[in-house]
């Protein structure tokens, strides 16, 4: 697609699938070069503008991150997203609702990460990533050991980690992963019937049409 350079990042499956509307084309050419980055040093002369910083781990359609950024002025959010039309749908919302502080990284959410100083990020989210149900899939989930480290080293003392799935087998995998980390965090579970308020977690798309009960997990780091 001319203009949008879908071979600068590692992903498995496709990185676009509906046509994108002429108002997303011309956002791909006009606006995304003012608020896309390729690694954390881009964002160097923000860090000392903003309050805090959040990152976001696959936004999808980026009804989450727009709400926040929106209500947080003194916020700055990066969003992580490889594929094109989660892209260009964040897109539309900067532009339609005039969001100045929010930032999109095109790659893999961990490489950017791994560039951020250790205890300068206010928190990150991971909601609803690609469960990867098939056993010799599941070293392609997100959420690992490893991760989960790394985030927690980046993570300000009282840093959130807030992750949500409505897949069964990806419930149990993170409840048992994390028995790992109570160390580390304070940990809280929560369902649909109790789910968190939508003001400080705002639902998206995707959490709408989800067909079974969702965990949603929010991990404080405890100071050391």
């Amino acid at each position: 697609m001319e203009g949008i350079d879908t071979k600068r990042w590692n992903s498995y499956g496709r990185v676009r699938s509906r046509r994108l509307t002429d108002l997303q084309r011309k956002l791909w050419s006009v606006l995304l070069p003012s608020v896309s980055i390729d690694s954390f040093s881009d964002l160097e002369s923000n860090t000392q503008t903003y309050r805090d910083i959040f990152v976001e781990v696959g936004f999808g359609h980026g009804e989450h991150i727009a709400q926040l950024a929106a209500q947080s002025a003194d916020t700055l959010f990066v969003g992580c997203e490889p594929f094109v039309n989660g892209v260009s749908s964040l897109l539309t919302k900067i532009d339609a609702l005039d969001i100045k502080n929010i930032k999109i990284f095109r790659g893999d959410a961990r490489l950017l990460i791994s560039e951020i100083p250790d205890g300068a990020l206010s928190g990150a989210f991971i909601l609803f990533p690609d469960p990867w149900p098939k056993r010799k899939h599941i070293r392609r989930r997100f959420i690992q050991k490893d991760t989960i480290a790394m985030i927690h080293r980046k993570l300000k003392e009282s840093g959130v980690l807030r992750m949500a799935t409505d897949h069964p087998a990806y419930q149990i995998w993170i409840k048992e992963l994390l028995a790992q980390y109570t160390k580390l965090f304070k940990v809280n579970f929560s369902d649909s019937a109790n789910r968190p308020s939508e003001q400080s977690w705002p639902i998206t798309r995707y959490e709408r049409k989800a067909a079974g009960d969702i965990l949603y997990v929010e991990l404080v780091k405890i100071g050391e």
